[in-house]
């Protein structure tokens, strides 16, 4: 046991299918027998979706890492005691839940920062309500850079063969062309590579979007792709990548999916999630609801591992018992992954 990573694992939005997430993961053995799991956030939250769904949970709250016990068949609870669960109204955006869900995260940077648990992993959280709470972040990935003093980082989404960075994520789009610059595009190719090679990836060719349609056709739709990201692909090239680009994104997408690229660069947010999420996001029409949600996200650049499912909150079947798990239980399976990786 002892020489399972202890991996940190954040509840989410307390109002949010994160806490039932959670708890799916961490009551399957495949989770359990690679890793020591942790959840930072609120003994209570836990309890209180564990009645509602009328689970029989074991939940052990600690105070401190060294407290936990791993024990299987019981999940450890680092409770930090931020919720008032009479006022917790599941699937509403609340300031209270807001600061929860920050208050998680940043204790698990904490824990990961001073080495008491080897990786991270993050349950969803919700914008608006973190930023009604006073914490005027972004995201996820904006916490970590802050808290982490980390300049150079980047969103790296992972589900089977297809593997997409992101130049930028979350600005308007406006803004995101802009941002697109010879610096950062070779910066996030060397992220991506960085990252392929922490997953065990066999194939480090990398593939990079267009930002204009047709790859800005010779400076017809635009001149980026060939005053910055061409550039960019011809340096990465000459330090020794394996780099194509910049590929149309409706060609370079459909040839990554089929393991052609071992990772691609995505030039902003959508660009990126969209085919990402066409690819492990499985709707059933006939049950309305969603069979599997597949996707992890890594950010990459940082000092500390961080994992986390790629998707929402999902506030309108919170507390319904239906929140598929996939993705959390990826997303402790990458983070184990990559702390082994790190050992090396």
């Amino acid at each position: 046991m002892a020489k399972k990573p202890i991996i940190g694992i954040t509840m989410g939005d307390p109002a949010s299918i994160g806490p039932e997430i959670a708890i799916k993961a961490l009551l399957d053995e495949k989770v359990t027998s690679i890793c020591r799991p942790l959840v930072v956030g609120d003994v209570s939250v836990f309890r209180q979706i564990a009645g509602l769904l009328g689970w029989e949970v074991g939940l052990r709250p600690v105070e401190s890492v060294g407290e936990a016990r791993f024990e299987p068949g019981v999940i450890d609870v680092l409770d930090l005691k931020t919720v008032d669960v009479g006022r917790l109204v599941l699937g509403e955006v609340s300031a209270m839940a807001g600061h929860a869900a920050f208050e998680a995260v940043r204790k698990v940077i904490q824990l990961a920062m001073a080495g008491e648990i080897d990786a991270t992993v993050t349950g969803p959280i919700n914008k608006k309500s973190i930023n009604d709470a006073g914490h005027h972040f972004a995201g996820h990935t904006e916490i970590y850079a802050h808290f982490t003093n980390t300049a150079k980082y980047g969103m790296l989404l992972v589900e089977e063969n297809l593997k997409v960075i992101h130049v930028s994520t979350h600005v308007s789009l406006r803004q995101a062309c802009d941002l697109v610059k010879k610096e950062r595009v070779l910066a996030v190719i060397e992220l991506l590579r960085d990252g392929l090679v922490q997953l065990g990836e066999g194939n480090l060719k990398i593939g990079v979007a267009g930002l204009n349609p047709h790859a800005g056709d010779s400076g017809l739709f635009g001149t980026e792709d060939d005053m910055e990201i061409l550039p960019a692909v011809l340096e990465a090239q000459r330090l020794g990548y394996d780099v194509d680009g910049p590929v149309p994104p409706d060609t370079l997408f459909a040839k990554a999916a089929t393991g052609h690229y071992g990772g691609v660069v995505a030039m902003y947010h959508d660009q990126g999630h969209i085919p990402f999420k066409l690819n492990g996001f499985k709707w059933n029409a006939e049950k309305k609801r969603m069979d599997s949600v597949k996707g992890v996200n890594i950010t990459m650049g940082l000092p500390i591992i961080r994992t986390s499912v790629d998707h929402g909150t999902a506030f309108e079947i919170a507390g319904k018992g239906i929140a598929s798990p996939d993705a959390m239980v990826l997303a402790i399976e990458a983070a184990v992954q990559l702390s082994k990786n790190r050992k090396k």
